[in-house]
């Protein structure tokens, strides 16, 4: 066969019209301030607040003499460029106006600020009022109050004027003169290079650095940018390369861009080699650092914004076709020397009946090795798939003619190949007509069309549950319905005497459900009142309605007395604290089941808390605080990037037949609200990925978790049919962001352990690299260790515990339904094993470790009285002399006594930096309890609620927890008795104990009065420390006297 191509015919001359300019504008409304200090000399204040975003000010007027001004004014911004607008800053500040100040003033006192990054703007129709907490301009600066904004944008068409050929009006000229002055701004490039390392990773480059050469130390520049060639005047700058992910503050933007304004490479990755140290062994349930090749082998090396090993494919697309000969249900075969792959079936263009034009817009992606491949030929044939299979024609082409394609270029074009026969005979030439529009290139896994192409071992028809995907979870609120009262209600008459009616309100949204407790009334009015919160998630689009029932549970059988049907969506949004006021709703439905009759009304106060964090996951190993409301939201303060490399000696997971086993394997990332799923490699132990995703990260304080799982799904019944098979769960790591150091690469082995009935068992181990690009020590990153962890909402108004646990769990249900609709689906037991749904089920196991995890805390303390008994023992006479040494000095100098506390524990800080982990840790077996577990308690652990076991094994298991309780109890009794024992001191329950103790304090207070203080406290310490010889072995009569103190245990039944 031969390749032929056939050109498309010209584009029209006619010229499109060219689209409407829009512009943005940023629209801050000042709406008022609360509470702001008096700083005219008076007691008072004339404040106005002056804005400024994008190099434009804009200032409101004054209010004069008072503290809480109301301004309602709007401040209209234009934003240059839409695409940036996520990285300007938009300052706020407040002043006392001098001119109104008592005095001669010389400048406007500064009253606070407010700082704003354009990721936290809204469009308009979703804004909302935001009390901003005024913050200072400096350490010293004295400033108290809120300022109220209302802050969205919006676009509009712009009408352009008339332009004269002449000369350019001034605005364009304004317009040619501002990228020179954002040029001319000297732009923060921080390069940190860690030493010279063993092993070397070139990036930019594919030029191995030499070992012995020394890094610099981290070098700090400003640039300016050089003069333009053209002599106009200065264009925009370059395009070439990604913007810098949106959300991040103006300081970690900087550090990506270059002097030119072109992205820069981060700064671990310019020219440096990533050291990678040999851990010792831990035993096969520890983490371990992947070991590397020697720095001369390119095939390990990475470049610029890349952690993964890049992987080659032959990605062919089969677009349509035209002017096929007749046939019945046309498609395409695809062949190689090692691949084999057939199409879909053709989709006929509409307006259209013959199968002449079929089209299939589909890809594949076959594996592609350059060495095997340099005398291969690619194949691509068209067949009609009808009763009788015939050869509609082909194409073929040699794979060392293929061009290769690199992420940063565009799509490959494709064109018209006339299809050609292979046979000899009249009739087969003869039948062989039309053109295959395709393309073929050569790429990686980070071509733009790799996702959603088929590869040669996906199953069919089930290729989408193979594909790499990302899901984002649905936006999750707080919905908040207070019932204050009802009224009206038509109760069941001839009530019991004495007997007042049970009340009870019943909402319900989706699957979840809650109840009132039982209204009150009055004897003035029949109105009930209950002012009690009723607490539910909803799960963005808005589209559920919450149900409301207003139940008489007197007698045995509860009675409807009406409901109300309210849809979620128009429910009210909030931000922060205000008061919302309520609104009278009236009842449907009531006892005789007419719906035109009046049966009652209902007093509710309903919104949508955007001020709360909805948890998902459990608290502690929580990926993100933000509330829901964008508006709240801080920039990012750096990107987490994670490479899925694969993993090693998976066990197997089916059976194939003849003995053999098999694993498809897939792996699950979950932060924030961004799931990732790779694809599905199948029938291998040592499936290899190398995908990377990145996150943006708003609070280093936060867990990623990946998981890896074994594709059941794929294998289902068409149509949905049969039994539905579930994934099966192959191990999980969790790594800490805060945990990892800024700008640095960690590539480490993570082993995956599964914790069964049947025990603890050890699945493989997963290839992971992460990186946390962010500044290191810079002030929005540090600041962010000051803040609180949860938004303000949950301290001004928090949620009790177990309240919040049980919404966890709901939110859980609506994020796992979510995810299941999506294509591919990602299982609900995908999603709750990711988000520890049963992470606070009864476990033995779990209580013994955290058992001992109070042990271990307590340790140093043990340790501390330990030293304290062997230096009052003399067991090391040089020691405690030393300490006698010690004790005088500070008593004699009792001002050092703070500062060397604070000595002590920066030393021990420096000396366990020695013993700092060097990679992030994994699943800890050790600290699990999972290497001497018992058989029972473990099955225990397994077993369902409420328990399927035999009575007999849940008798003994409720005796066993029976023991344990009783230890605790004793435990805590013992507690309660030493408490009781202090308050005895001075209760005079023992008339003599009291007199005593009473008694010897008089003593104290006068010897404390007549000698000196250091004398004393020198006495007391000598007497503590004094040798053994000088000891009595019986405790002493302090401590005596304590145990002979009363306490309450004896009057207990």
């Amino acid at each position: 066969m031969t390749m032929s191509s056939d050109h498309p015919p010209p584009p029209s001359d006619q010229p499109k019209p060219p689209p409407p300019t829009t512009v943005r504008k940023l629209i801050v409304e000042v709406i008022e301030a609360r509470e702001l200090l008096p700083k005219d000399g008076q007691g008072s204040s004339s404040p106005y607040v002056v804005a400024d975003f994008d190099g434009q000010k804009r200032r409101t007027s004054t209010v004069v003499k008072n503290l809480n001004p109301v301004w309602n004014e709007g401040l209209e911004f234009v934003v240059t460029d839409p695409k940036t607008m996520e990285f300007e800053e938009l300052n706020v500040e407040v002043f006392n106006d001098k001119k109104l100040s008592n005095g001669n003033a010389r400048k406007n006192h500064f009253l606070g600020r407010v700082k704003l990054y354009g990721s936290q703007f809204v469009r308009r129709g979703e804004e909302g009022l935001v009390y901003f907490t005024l913050e200072k301009k400096s350490v010293f600066s004295w400033i108290k109050g809120d300022l109220g904004l209302k802050i969205y944008y919006y676009d509009e068409i712009a009408e352009e004027p008339p332009q004269e050929e002449e000369a350019p009006p001034p605005q364009e000229e304004q317009q040619q003169q501002a990228p020179e002055e954002v040029m001319k701004k000297p732009v923060l490039v921080v390069l940190e290079e860690p030493p010279p390392p063993s092993m070397q990773f070139p990036t930019t480059h594919h030029v191995a650095m030499d070992p012995r050469q020394h890094s610099p130390p981290m070098v700090v520049r400003f640039h300016e940018a050089p003069p333009h060639e053209n002599g106009h005047g200065h264009g925009p700058p370059p395009e070439n390369g990604p913007p810098p992910p949106p959300g991040f503050s103006p300081d970690l933007r900087k550090m990506q861009m270059g002097s030119n304004g072109m992205p820069a490479p981060p700064p671990t990755m310019d020219g440096e080699r990533v050291k990678v140290m040999r851990r010792p062994s831990n035993g096969d349930y520890s983490p371990r650092i992947i070991a590397g090749k020697s720095a001369g082998d390119t095939s390990e090396r990475f470049q610029a914004f890349d952690l993964v090993e890049p992987m080659q494919y032959l990605f062919v697309k089969i677009v349509k076709a035209r002017g096929l000969s007749q046939n019945e249900n046309p498609h395409v075969k695809i062949r190689t020397s090692g691949h084999f792959l057939r199409s879909k079936t053709a989709v006929i263009p509409p307006g259209t009946d013959s199968s002449a034009n079929p089209e299939w817009q589909q890809v594949f992606a076959l594996g592609y090795n350059k060495e095997t491949a340099a005398n291969s030929t690619l194949e691509i044939s068209v067949w009609d798939g009808g009763a009788s299979e015939k050869f509609l024609g082909g194409v073929c082409f040699d794979l060392s003619d293929v061009p290769v394609r690199d992420p940063p270029d565009s799509p490959l074009a494709p064109q018209w190949y006339h299809l050609e026969g292979g046979a000899t005979a009249a009739e087969d030439q003869n039948r062989i007509s039309g053109d295959l529009q395709l393309s073929v290139w050569i790429g990686t896994q980070a071509d733009d069309a790799f996702p959603e192409s088929s590869s040669a071992d996906a199953p069919q028809p089930f290729v989408s549950y193979t594909r790499p995907k990302v899901y984002q979870a649905p936006k999750l609120w707080y919905l908040r319905v207070t019932i204050l009262e009802a009224q009206d209600l038509h109760i069941i008459p001839n009530l019991p005497p004495l007997t007042a009616p049970e009340i009870r309100v019943k909402g319900q949204l989706g699957f979840q459900s809650a109840r009132t407790r039982r209204g009150s009334m009055t004897h003035h009015t029949s109105a009930f009142h209950w002012n009690e919160d009723l607490f539910f998630v909803a799960g963005e689009p808005l589209e559920d309605s919450l149900i409301l029932l207003i139940e008489d549970r007197t007698g045995k059988d509860p009675v409807l007395l009406g409901h109300i049907l309210i849809p979620v969506g128009s429910i009210e949004q909030r931000i922060n604290d205000r008061h919302v006021a309520p609104k009278w709703h009236s009842l449907e439905g009531g006892p005789g089941g007419g719906g035109g009759s009046y049966c009652g009304r209902v007093h509710l106060r309903m919104c949508l808390e955007g001020g709360y964090h909805v948890l998902d996951e459990a608290a502690h190993l929580c990926s993100d605080f933000r509330p829901t409301a964008k508006q709240l939201w801080k920039p990012a303060v750096g990107v987490l990037e994670l490479g899925i490399l694969g993993c090693r000696g998976l066990l197997p997971m089916k059976s194939k037949g003849n003995g053999k086993g098999s694993t498809d394997s897939y792996c699950v990332a979950k932060y924030g609200k961004k799931w990732v799923r790779t694809r599905t490699v199948t029938d291998t132990f040592d499936p290899r990925w190398n995908e990377q995703y990145t996150w943006q990260v708003y609070d280093p304080c936060t867990v990623l978790t990946i998981g890896v799982f074994d594709n059941w799904r794929m294998f289902a019944e068409p149509g949905g049919g049969g039994e539905e098979k579930l994934d099966c769960r192959v191990g999980k790591v969790r790594i800490r962001v805060s945990t990892l150091e800024s700008n640095k690469v960690y590539m480490n082995s993570y082993p995956l352990m599964v914790l069964s009935r049947s025990g603890l068992k050890k699945m493989g181990e997963v290839e992971l690299a992460v990186r946390f690009a962010c500044p290191s020590m810079l002030p929005d990153t540090c600041g962010v260790y000051g803040q609180p962890l949860l938004p303000r909402m949950h301290h001004l108004r928090p949620l009790g515990v177990a309240h919040q646990e049980a919404l966890r769990g709901a939110a859980a249900r609506i994020v796992a339904a979510w995810l299941a609709r999506s294509e591919p689906p990602l299982g609900p037991e995908v999603v709750r094993y990711m988000l520890d749904s049963d992470s606070q089920s009864w476990s033995m196991r779990k209580s013994k470790a955290n058992w001992f995890r109070i042990v271990a805390v307590l340790a140093w303390a043990v340790g501390l009285a330990k030293w304290l008994d062997h230096i009052r023992r003399w067991k090391n006479p040089v020691t405690t002399v030393l300490v006698h040494v010690l004790y005088l000095v500070l008593v004699w100098y009792p001002d050092l006594i703070v500062p060397t506390g604070f000595l002590y524990v920066f030393l021990i800080g420096v000396w366990y930096y020695r013993f700092k982990p060097k990679i992030p840790a994994g699943m800890d077996v050790k600290l699990s309890q999972v290497d001497r577990i018992d058989p029972d308690e473990l099955d225990e652990e397994f077993d369902t609620f409420p328990s399927s076991r035999p009575p007999e094994i849940v008798r003994a298991r409720y005796d066993r927890l029976r023991m344990l309780a009783a230890r605790v109890q004793t435990v805590l009794g013992d507690f309660a008795t030493q408490g009781e024992r202090i308050q005895a001191l001075v209760s005079w329950r023992d008339p003599r104990a009291t007199k005593l103790f009473i008694g010897v304090c008089l003593a104290i207070t006068i010897i404390m009065y007549i000698v000196p203080a250091k004398m004393v406290a020198v006495a007391l310490g000598f007497y503590f420390l004094r040798h053994p010889m000088f000891r009595d072995p019986m405790p002493p009569a302090s401590l005596s006297f304590f145990r002979r103190l009363p306490g309450l245990a004896d009057r207990l039944l």
